[in-house]
């Protein structure tokens, strides 16, 4: 196995929202799995690192805020891994976040949403991304989205990794969350 040494660095504007309802969208869209494994594995800190394994494909990324108190900009590093580099590094950690994302389109806009499995069952967040930040200002929010999360501290995937529904579930009734039932056995689900 080699490992590509391609790497590249892009700036993101999103924004994320937790979601009201599940997206009618998903229904005729087929999920990719993705795993993501954290660092630091010190609990108390806020990791800017991460390892991906969506399928059969494997990254290692670095993100960071664009602007130091602004979640809606990261600059985002990321390096492609070989299987057994992902392996051994992954091992080292047991801050793990697993979910079945979705790309759809809702209101002419890209999504990505994001349906949390294991400890975290019952969270489903939507993220938009925005080519500039021109479109970010004209975005209104669709119907299925209900909290803007996106500076939210503790719902950064390297803070929820590690972490069980009920240890966020205040801060989720504090944003009036109810859990998003997900289809529990999505057809097809690309793991690759």
């Amino acid at each position: 196995m080699t490992t590509s040494s391609s790497a590249s660095t892009e700036l993101e504007i999103e924004l994320t929202f937790l979601a009201s309802s599940m997206p009618v969208e998903v229904d005729s869209a087929q999920p990719k799995r993705l795993v993501d494994v954290y660092f630091p594995v010190d609990m108390s800190t806020h990791p800017r690192v991460r390892l991906r394994q969506k399928g059969d494909s494997y990254e290692f990324t670095k993100k960071t805020p664009a602007q130091e108190g602004d979640a809606s900009q990261h600059v985002e590093q990321t390096v492609a891994l070989s299987t057994s580099e992902f392996t051994d590094l992954a091992a080292s950690s047991s801050r793990r976040i697993e979910k079945d994302r979705y790309f759809v389109e809702i209101d002419g806009y890209a999504a990505e949403v994001d349906v949390f499995r294991g400890a975290l069952e019952g969270l489903v967040l939507i993220d938009f991304e925005f080519d500039s930040h021109e479109q970010l200002r004209e975005f209104v929010a669709p119907g299925c989205c209900g909290a803007n999360v996106t500076q939210e501290d503790f719902i950064a995937g390297g803070l929820l990794a590690g972490r069980h529904y009920s240890d966020i579930q205040p801060e989720l009734q504090r944003l009036g969350y109810e859990p998003v039932a997900a289809n529990d056995n999505p057809t097809g689900t690309d793991q690759a």
